[in-house]
């Protein structure tokens, strides 16, 4: 009875030491923290999120008309390039001495019918203005980005994907779009007009020409419940066949993957309920102040433990179970979550690869191996589902896959960058190896060869 008194009093010690431990790695983040940097730009200088590929450009003009884009393209005797919320990761928005397409101010609502389900909008608009938009008519947007701060136009030229079960990318909501092309002609594009531009133009980062209207199919706006459940990875195949992939009622749903030893992973979904709300707003709000999330970012990146805490007490707390909410509220989140105090030393980046769904068990031990190889500062692994892409030229879905959403932290110098390039092109060979792909949005650094091997229609798309 001695000992067993002892040992509860020493596990009591043990916690209220881990407890004092993680409070004081809180006074430690708002002691190190800085104000968040203003991030100035020069008048010819476009930049992306991880301000890590500063481009000059010719000049910057901001549309706000078809006709205002389309006298600039037919003008203009130089190469073009289009930014919207300048979330792609490796230079895609801007290209040097090219004109800028600055779209942010071209972000209106054309048309809407609620019986029809169906909005049409200018490309600057971002998703979170389309859900303020939708909202009150308790619809939804149907594929968009876990965030909602992208703008339509870069979603569609990069053929965006999300958590949304029993979809894939984007494409599948585009009803049809108009093209200002090279010459400045105006033109309707859709599965059934224009067939070959608007598979072309869809996931074409602009290449093909200027997307300035798209009409989206979407979705009501429900109720969900979050549910998660840990497992081992090698399980994940197995249990998202069993029990995930055709359960209608589930609405989101993504498996996260942690950190270290990279075998274990949360799996998330969002149920359709007819629960009692446990979040009453209806949206995210606009205003939010994210430092706990900041935080909670800090702490898996910057401290010994950080992947024990996720696991242990941050986890438990951001995505515990019970959670009742309006889909547009979970789908209304805001990169200023995300965002560092400064990117002049550090900053976050994406990558991720696309693998068909039976060759998981044999992606991930090898993933497993590269990253403990190279011990890259990696904070996220999310796994989510798509099924093929119905017909994009530069498809990623080229069959029903899974994606692997990498999300690390690294460093700002030349040296750092080559680092990461070591290991993303193993990545990338690997993904290949699987007739599988990497997505093209983030930093460039595939060869050219492997750009060849995992996008064999690139030929066909120039």
């Amino acid at each position: 009875m001695k000992l067993l008194h002892w040992l509860k009093r020493l596990i009591i010690w043990a916690s209220y030491f881990l407890l004092l431990c993680f409070f004081g790695l809180v006074v430690l983040f708002f002691a190190v923290t800085t104000p968040e940097e203003k991030t100035s730009e020069e008048p010819t200088l476009v930049n992306d999120v991880t301000q890590l590929n500063p481009i000059q450009v010719s000049g910057i003009k901001q549309p706000r008309s078809i006709q205002e884009i389309v006298d600039l393209v037919k003008t203009h005797e130089g190469p073009i390039s289009i930014g919207g919320g300048r979330y792609s990761m490796g230079g895609q928005t801007a290209s040097h001495q090219a004109l800028q397409l600055d779209l942010r101010q071209f972000n209106q609502v054309v048309a809407f019918s609620m019986a029809e389900k169906e909005i049409t909008v200018e490309p600057g608009i971002t998703w979170r203005e389309i859900q303020e938009y939708i909202d009150k008519f308790d619809l939804s947007v149907k594929i968009m980005q876990t965030y909602s701060n992208f703008t339509v136009g870069g979603s569609l030229s990069v053929n965006v994907h999300g958590r949304y079960l029993g979809l894939g990318p984007i494409i599948y909501t585009v009803k049809s779009i108009k093209l200002v092309l090279a010459d400045g002609q105006l033109i309707a594009a859709s599965p059934q007009e224009n067939t070959e531009l608007f598979y072309g133009a869809i996931g074409g980062y602009g290449a093909l020409g200027v997307i300035v209207e798209a009409t989206l199919s979407l979705d009501d706006n429900v109720k969900v419940e979050r549910i998660t459940k840990r497992m081992s990875l090698d399980q994940y195949h197995d249990f998202f066949f069993g029990k995930i992939r055709n359960d209608t009622s589930i609405v989101f749903h993504n498996a996260d993957i942690y950190p270290g030893s990279y075998d274990e992973i949360q799996s998330v979904s969002y149920v359709r309920t007819t629960k009692a709300l446990t979040v009453e707003d209806r949206l995210r709000p606009t205003d939010k102040n994210y430092r706990p999330e900041k935080f909670a970012m800090w702490v898996v990146s910057e401290t010994p433990c950080g992947g024990w805490l996720r696991k242990t007490i941050l986890d438990p707390v951001f995505n515990r179970d019970g959670v009742v909410e309006w889909k547009n509220h979970e789908a209304s989140y805001n990169v200023k979550e995300l965002e560092p105090s400064s990117r002049k030393h550090d900053t976050y980046v994406l990558q991720e690869y696309f693998i068909p769904v039976d060759q998981i068990n044999a992606f991930t031990p090898r993933m497993r191996e590269i990253f403990l190889r190279h011990n890259p500062n990696v904070i996220n692994v999310s796994i989510r589902h798509a099924y093929k892409d119905p017909g994009s030229l530069m498809a990623w879905a080229r069959t029903e896959v899974f994606a692997f959403v990498v999300y690390y932290k690294q460093g700002t110098t030349e040296l750092d960058k080559q680092k990461v390039g070591v290991w993303t092109r193993e990545l990338i060979d690997l993904a290949a190896s699987l007739d599988g792909t990497y997505y093209l949005p983030y930093q460039i650094h595939a060869t050219k060869e492997q750009f060849q091997t995992c996008y064999p229609n690139a030929d066909t798309f120039y």
